[in-house]
């Protein structure tokens, strides 16, 4: 979809994933060792935890983030969940959270049924062909652990790609690697709604 209509698209509310700007991963074929590691990424099945220091630290960054999400997840009890498997899959691909809440803000706009033109699937629009290359068929793209783990591998196997360089590796994500757009809408939202300032990131211990 050229770029200029699908931001006409955008403006109308009409994109498919729920007026988000979803692209499209572009497949890639990947080499042995590669699709070893990121089959062995996306089946392990350990139980999501916090990766956090202290659990008062959890409690600050749970509670801080439930509330910028509430208005877009409204069940308190769905939310708690969503972001504990946000904070979980982010860390384990080694990740900031916050970098992810933003890509998922531009991605689906927090839908997760959500479908693009391109047939995207789910929170992180993660195409159906990474089932068939890393997965199995029992991998529901809709169901929430499974979006979150594809999602987070693969932005982690394009950040190694591209050495690093997140412009880059975001471009390749949304399918639009060397235009300026998604990179940008993602860091935006990402900065804007989603990081934590310092003051509340560095007062995250109990005084005393």
């Amino acid at each position: 979809m050229p770029l200029c209509v699908a931001w006409v698209l955008l403006a109308a509310g009409i994109l498919s994933a729920s007026g988000a700007f979803a692209g499209a991963q572009v497949y890639t074929p990947l080499s042995a060792s590669v699709r070893a590691v990121l089959q062995r990424s996306v089946s392990d099945h350990a139980a999501p935890k916090l990766a956090f220091s202290t659990q008062y630290e959890a409690d600050v960054w749970l509670k801080e983030m439930s509330r910028r999400l509430q208005r877009r997840l409204p069940d308190a009890e769905y939310r708690l969940d969503f972001l504990n498997t946000v904070h979980y899959e982010a860390k384990r691909a080694g990740l900031d959270p916050q970098l992810v809440l933003g890509l998922i803000e531009v991605e689906s706009g927090f839908k997760k049924y959500a479908v693009s033109s391109a047939g995207a699937r789910g929170y992180m629009q993660v195409m159906p062909f990474w089932v068939k290359e890393i997965g199995t068929t029992e991998h529901n793209l809709f169901h929430l652990r499974i979006n979150l783990r594809y999602g987070c591998t693969i932005l982690r196997h394009y950040l190694d790609m591209e050495k690093g360089d997140l412009y880059r590796a975001l471009g390749r994500y949304n399918g639009s690697l060397g235009r300026p757009e998604y990179p940008n809408m993602v860091r935006a939202a990402w900065h804007n709604n989603w990081a934590l300032p310092y003051r509340t990131a560095s007062s995250a211990a109990p005084a005393g």
